[in-house]
């Protein structure tokens, strides 16, 4: 039973950012650094590591604030949360590209700087840090979240600006803010234990 409860752990953790993140802005710098540095390898190691640092710490403050607050508490903070996210998904991102700034010391480190400037605030780093106060074990929901912005911008690293104006964006948008009013409904059903 408890690899079950794990596999759905990774499993959830990685579909919720995967969906959430298609037409987000990290997903838009990742096709700015894709056309502008010419070179996938770094550009995916980048927002592997700055994910991994980004989601980790974000998953550390989810599991912090579930010792602070009362199941009860927690269960309605959740689902508000998991609703305020569904609303969220559902207004497209732009990334301001006279305004972004980006080092210029190579594909990799500019990718890393920018993808964990860019995830703080983010929809996909809150999600990460409300799976780590609903699910556990922590390291499973770090790996999904990571997971899952890497199935959603690998792709559009790989394939570059020939391929991303074709994504269909509003409809991920509405697929998004679809799961994550299912999330929040079932957590204020089922309750956050």
């Amino acid at each position: 039973m408890q690899t079950l409860h794990a596999l759905s752990t990774l499993g959830l953790s990685t579909l919720a950012v995967a969906v959430a993140e298609i037409g987000d802005k990290t997903q838009l710098l990742a096709l700015l650094l894709a056309a502008r540095f010419r070179k996938p390898l770094p550009i995916i190691a980048g927002i592997l590591v700055a994910t991994l640092l980004n989601h980790a710490l974000a998953a550390w403050l989810g599991a912090l604030v579930v010792q602070w607050l009362s199941p009860e508490v927690l269960r309605w903070i959740v689902a508000g949360s998991f609703l305020a996210i569904a609303l969220w998904a559902l207004k497209p991102d732009t990334l301001d590209e006279g305004g972004q700034h980006l080092p210029a010391r190579g594909a990799f480190i500019a990718t890393t700087i920018a993808f964990f400037l860019a995830e703080i605030g983010d929809k996909t780093q809150i999600a990460t840090v409300l799976l780590a106060a609903k699910y556990s074990p922590l390291w499973q929901v770090i790996a999904g979240t990571t997971l899952g912005m890497l199935i959603a911008n690998v792709p559009v690293v790989a394939l570059g600006h020939r391929f991303a104006h074709r994504l269909p964006l509003a409809a991920a948008r509405i697929a998004a803010a679809i799961l994550f009013l299912l999330l929040a409904l079932w957590v204020a059903l089922r309750g956050a234990g």
